[in-house]
C-alpha cells in the first residue's frame, strides 16, 4: 500500500520540478544570449581553417590539395601532445562540409568514449556504411565521403584495432578514417600500412612565441619578454599547455604584467636556486644536510618527477663531472624515474638519487 502511495506522490513532485527547470533554463539561455560565454583560450584560438595550423607545412600542403578536389587518403597523425593533430583534422572537416553538414558527416570518438571491439563493429561500421550526396546547401561541392576521427587511437585495444581493418577497406568508397595518436608504435602494423602517416613536430620556440604574443595582444595581457621565453621553455613545444599556462597566469596576476616568477609558479617548475641548493648539499658530503634539503623540497610540494627532469638537464650540462660520473648518475635518474612512475615513495627515491649524486660529486673533490 505504501509503495502504491509513493508512486503518484513521486510523479507529482517531479513534474513541476521539470517545468521550473525548463523556465530557469529558458531564462538562463536568454541571459547568455546577451553576454558572451567565457570559454577557455585553447578552444577560443583553435584553428578554424587548415591555413591557420602552425608549423606543420607538409600536412597542411596535402590537406589543401584535398580541399581543392583531390581525393583524401586514410590518415594517421602522430606526434607529441599540443602540436595540432586534432585541430588540423577538425579544421579540415569544417572546411570540407561547412557548419550544417559537419555533424552528419563526421564521427569523432576519443579515449573518453567506449571504443571496444563491439563499438567498432556496430557504431563505426554502421556509420561507415551510410552513403552521402556530394553537394552542400550553400552550393559548394562537397566530397562524397564521410570522415571517422579516432582520437587517441593508441589507447584502443589490439582487438578493436584489428576489427577496423576490414571496415577500412570495404567502406573506402564512402568513408575516410583519421587515426590520431601520440605513439605510432602502439598502432598495429596492418592499420599503419593502410594510412598516409604524418608526424606532427613539436613547435619551435619562434612559432610558439608568435602564437602566444598574438593571443596576449587579443586578450590585452601584458607579458614580459623573460616570462614569454620561460613559458616557451617549460612547455617544450606543447602550444596547448602554453596557452593554458598563459590564461592561468593572467587570472593569477589580475591584469598586472606577467613575470617569469609567475610562470615558474604556475608551471610547477623547481626554481634554479633550489636545484643549486640541492647540488651544493650533495657537494658538502653531509648526509644530514642533504636529508634536510630533500625534506624541505617535498614539503614545498614540488613533484619529484619534475625535479628528476630538471636535475637530468643540469647533470648533463655540468662541467665539473667526468663522463663516467655523468653516466652513473644518469643511470640512477632513469631508475628513479621508473620507480616514481610505478608509484614509489618520492622522499625515499630522492634520497636514494641524491646519495648517488653525492657519492660522485665528493669523489671529484
Amino acid at each position: 500500500m505504501q509503495a502504491f502511495l509513493k508512486g503518484p506522490s513521486s510523479i507529482s513532485t517531479k513534474a513541476p520540478a521539470s517545468k521550473e527547470r525548463g523556465t530557469a533554463a529558458a531564462a538562463g539561455a536568454s541571459g547568455e544570449g546577451k553576454r558572451l560565454k567565457p570559454i577557455p583560450w585553447v578552444e577560443k584560438y583553435r584553428p578554424k581553417c587548415v591555413d591557420e595550423v602552425a608549423f606543420q607545412e607538409e600536412v597542411v600542403a596535402v590537406l589543401k590539395k584535398s580541399l581543392e578536389g583531390a581525393d583524401l587518403p586514410n590518415l594517421l597523425f602522430y606526434g607529441p601532445p599540443g602540436t595540432g593533430k586534432t585541430s588540423t583534422i577538425l579544421a579540415l572537416a569544417r572546411e570540407l562540409y561547412g557548419p550544417e553538414l559537419f555533424r552528419q558527416r563526421v564521427l569523432e570518438l576519443n579515449a573518453s568514449d567506449e571504443r571496444g571491439i563491439q563499438v567498432i563493429r556496430e557504431k563505426v561500421k554502421t556509420f561507415a556504411q551510410l552513403t552521402v550526396s556530394g553537394s552542400r546547401s550553400d552550393g559548394k561541392v562537397c566530397p562524397p565521403f564521410k570522415i571517422v576521427i579516432l582520437d587517441e587511437a593508441d589507447s584502443m585495444t589490439s582487438a578493436a584495432q584489428a576489427a577496423l581493418r576490414r571496415t577500412m577497406e570495404k567502406e573506402s568508397k564512402t568513408t575516410r578514417f583519421c587515426l590520431i595518436c601520440n605513439y605510432i608504435s602502439r598502432i598495429i602494423e596492418p592499420l599503419t600500412s593502410r594510412c598516409s602517416k604524418f608526424r606532427f613536430k613539436p613547435l619551435t620556440d619562434k612559432i610558439q612565441q608568435q602564437r602566444l604574443w598574438a593571443v596576449s595582444e587579443k586578450e590585452n595581457v601584458k607579458v614580459s619578454n623573460e616570462a614569454m621565453s620561460c613559458l616557451v621553455q617549460v612547455t617544450e613545444g606543447d602550444l596547448r599547455k602554453a596557452i593554458t599556462f598563459l590564461q592561468s597566469a593572467t587570472r593569477l596576476t589580475g591584469g598586472k604584467e606577467i613575470t617569469e616568477k609567475v610562470v615558474t609558479e604556475i608551471a610547477g617548475v623547481v626554481p634554479k636556486e633550489t636545484i643549486d641548493g640541492l647540488l651544493s648539499a650533495c657537494q658538502s658530503g653531509s648526509f644530514e644536510k642533504l636529508e634536510t634539503v630533500v625534506k624541505n623540497l617535498i614539503n614545498e610540494g614540488y613533484a619529484a618527477a619534475q625535479l628528476v627532469n630538471q636535475l637530468h638537464d643540469d647533470i648533463v650540462e655540468s662541467e665539473d663531472l667526468t663522463d663516467k660520473q655523468k653516466s652513473i648518475i644518469a643511470e640512477k635518474l632513469a631508475e628513479v624515474d621508473k620507480c616514481l612512475t610505478d608509484g614509489a615513495d618520492e622522499y625515499l627515491q630522492l634520497i636514494s638519487l641524491c646519495a648517488v649524486v653525492m657519492q660522485q660529486l665528493t669523489q671529484n673533490g
